[in-house]
């Protein structure tokens, strides 16, 4: 496992115009940063910087001859702020957007020597993290890969965000009950009923897609802070690449690099939809860009678990030549 490091940014200026000192965490993984192409990989909404390795969350992407070959890449992952991995949390997280951890991880690449990315990967709210990175920074990027998210917060993520909170402050075990109403967004009935079929467990007397459901809510509670999923959820809510900008199709035509939209067939959180849509409304204005479609029953959790899919999809992304822009 890569150590966690830590880079201090004693004056950074959030969106809102307050001005804070920020420590940042981070794992390198492979090669050196100065000494390899560079790939960012942001993490999802409870995930972490450790993104390969024994404990990894994709280590079947990520490691030796992997997809993203660490004998090939230098691979970089941040914590956002607060989200408690580096026992740091955020004290006034409501005065952040999402854009503010963008221009954080930039500046903290700027100050690690790092002038160019080969490719910024994440999924869910780290795929809307990428999409904000290349629209701030449009020629930093060569290859853009948000992974089932989207570029803008919809009404139904809003409304989601919105229990979610009220859950985290009301609920009397507000991981576990929050965490078992984001698992039911995360998959699908089809994927519910193909694992469980109405099976119950024989010893607890309830059934299996129950105690399914609470070993997860559990499992999350062992391992993760409520001041973290707080403001991670908080988060989620403030996606928007337009905001304060121009027309979308505008600041995205400005993105030098390639864009790998990866979608899920069965997404119930960032939905299939949403990203059909944004794909139809790119087509000419962004030549460079390609649309990917990830097929399963699983929903957003898909990204997470059909592993060879994935490696599919993007194999021309990491197995092509590597050039700069």
């Amino acid at each position: 496992m890569s150590s966690l490091q830590k880079h201090l940014l004693p004056s950074f200026q959030l969106c809102s115009g307050k001005v804070i000192s920020l420590s940042l965490s981070y794992q390198v993984f492979g090669q050196p940063l100065d000494k390899a192409p560079v790939v960012l990989v942001n993490h999802s909404l409870t995930g972490n910087s450790n993104v390969t390795g024994k404990e990894g969350w994709w280590n079947d992407i990520i490691g030796p001859r992997m997809l993203i070959d660490t004998e090939v890449y230098s691979v970089i992952a941040f914590n956002f702020p607060g989200n408690g991995y580096d026992d740091n949390f955020l004290v006034d997280y409501q005065d952040w957007i999402l854009r503010d951890v963008s221009e954080a991880f930039k500046v903290v690449l700027g100050e690690l020597g790092v002038k160019q990315l080969y490719a910024a990967i994440g999924g869910s709210i780290g795929g809307a993290l990428a999409w904000e990175m290349a629209v701030s920074h449009p020629n930093f990027i060569q290859n853009v890969i948000p992974i089932a998210c989207h570029w803008q917060s919809s009404d139904w993520i809003l409304a989601n965000v919105l229990l979610q909170e009220r859950l985290l402050k009301n609920s009397d075990n507000p991981l576990e009950d929050a965490r078992i109403h984001a698992m039911l967004c995360y998959r699908t009935p089809q994927s519910f009923k193909s694992r469980f079929g109405r099976s119950t467990h024989p010893q607890l007397k309830r059934y299996n897609v129950e105690t399914w459901l609470m070993h997860h809510g559990n499992k999350l509670a062992a391992r993760f802070d409520v001041r973290a999923y707080k403001t991670m959820n908080h988060l989620l809510g403030t996606v928007d690449i337009c905001q304060d900008r121009d027309s979308f199709e505008k600041v995205v035509a400005k993105i030098a690099g390639n864009i790998y939209l990866v979608s899920i067939d069965t997404d119930l959180f960032f939905t299939h939809e949403d990203n059909r849509e944004t794909y139809r409304r790119l087509m000419n204005v962004k030549p460079n860009m390609f649309f990917k479609t990830i097929t399963s029953i699983h929903g957003h959790d898909a990204f997470l678990i059909e592993h060879d899919q994935l490696n599919a999809l993007l194999s021309e992304v990491f197995t092509t030549k590597i050039l700069t822009l």
